[in-house]
């Protein structure tokens, strides 16, 4: 039997039944652009995805990820703000993947997961600089510091991956078709709960922060450098609030989409304009401002490098070291016992320095109060 392909009818007249499949495919691809609604009949995203705005928001992205890495390299900070970069081309890829889908794969489940997964991947890095950043923001002042420097970044990314467990293995059971009724409401419960533990942390970060902040205004020695730090460091939590906010009641009001009702489905998730808004936005302005604001032209270059107690002199000494076992500084990060016990602040580290590491008159400091 002659074996022919689509190939070998080119100079000829398709047989109708190749002709009208072909004809109708070819029909309904050039097509499909143009019957954009607010309800997208398969589109994975409810609606179709606008064309414009991904694109946009991966170029401005992807710019700022670019300023972010020469930064990293003019203020030799890649230890402390190193995941800024990595944070912006997360979203730019996750805008890129969004951008494919925008233009006629509104069905295509790999490019919805990839989009969605990225977008959501970007801000926790975010969250994991800033406690870089505030644990460099501690080392400049460590004798009022409520908690080890160096345990800032571990504490909370330890919290983080907690939290980020719940919000897998509720996801898992959401996820899963073959779970039963219960087990599924189980999933919903723990993404729940997963995502108001989101704000829990941020708040808490926000506590500690607020804590030294009060700290150092009460010891005379908040100086004009910390406290835009602090500020840049208090707005960017603000924002990424906003957008965890956001993403906790659109989660809350994701449920109604299994009944597949556009009269049931939440405006939230109806409407393209919240995400543009409460998260694509913010998170442009929050890396923006840490662009415009980079926290490290007011912090010292080494965390060996604190400011004295007579809130003038910059010194350099040997550093804030913590000689408990590294299992007892997980167990207790805030150092609880110390606090009680005082052991570990007869030391004053923080007062030696030689006369050739002491730089006097440094710029910015407010009177005692």
């Amino acid at each position: 039997m002659e074996q022919r392909t689509l190939a070998s009818y080119s100079n000829q007249a398709l047989p109708s039944t190749i002709s009208r499949d072909y004809c109708c495919s070819q029909v309904e691809g050039a097509t499909m652009l143009d019957k954009r609604s607010p309800y997208q009949e398969g589109s994975l995203w409810y609606y179709a995805p606008t064309q414009g705005a991904p694109i946009s928001f991966a170029i401005l992205f992807a710019v700022s990820g670019m300023l972010h890495a020469y930064q990293c390299f003019m203020y030799k900070s890649w230890k402390v703000t190193g995941l800024l970069p990595w944070s912006a081309l997360l979203f730019t890829a996750g805008f890129v993947m969004r951008t494919i889908g925008a233009f006629g794969q509104w069905d295509n489940v790999g490019v919805y997961i990839a989009s969605t997964v990225l977008l959501l991947a970007g801000p926790p890095v975010y969250e994991g600089a800033n406690y870089f950043i505030l644990g460099r923001i501690l080392y400049y002042i460590p004798y009022h510091s409520p908690i080890h420097p160096g345990r800032v970044f571990t504490t909370f990314i330890a919290l983080g991956v907690a939290i980020e467990s719940i919000t897998a293995n509720g996801a898992a059971l959401v996820a899963n078709s073959g779970a039963t009724e219960s087990k599924r409401k189980t999933g919903e419960a723990l993404l729940k709960a997963a995502l108001i533990l989101q704000l829990v942390l941020m708040v808490a970060f926000v506590a500690l922060a607020s804590r030294f902040h009060y700290n150092c205004h009460r010891g005379g020695v908040l100086n004009a450098k910390i406290k835009r730090a602090l500020t840049v460091l208090y707005c960017s939590c603000a924002l990424i609030t906003v957008r965890t906010i956001y993403r906790t009641v659109e989660y809350f009001s994701a449920a109604s989409l299994n009944t597949w009702s556009g009269n049931d489905v939440s405006t939230i998730l109806k409407d393209e304009w919240f995400f543009w808004v409460f998260e694509a936005v913010v998170m442009y302005c929050n890396t923006t401002m840490l662009n415009v604001f980079h926290p490290m032209r007011w912090l010292p270059r080494s965390n060996k490098i604190y400011l004295a107690t007579d809130g003038v002199t910059e010194i350099e000494g040997p550093g804030y070291d913590d000689p408990r076992p590294v299992l007892l500084t997980v167990i207790d990060p805030f150092d609880i016992v110390g606090l009680i016990t005082n052991k570990g602040r007869k030391e004053k580290y923080w007062e030696v320095g030689t006369a050739n590491n002491i730089q006097k008159d440094a710029p910015g400091v407010t009177s005692p109060v």
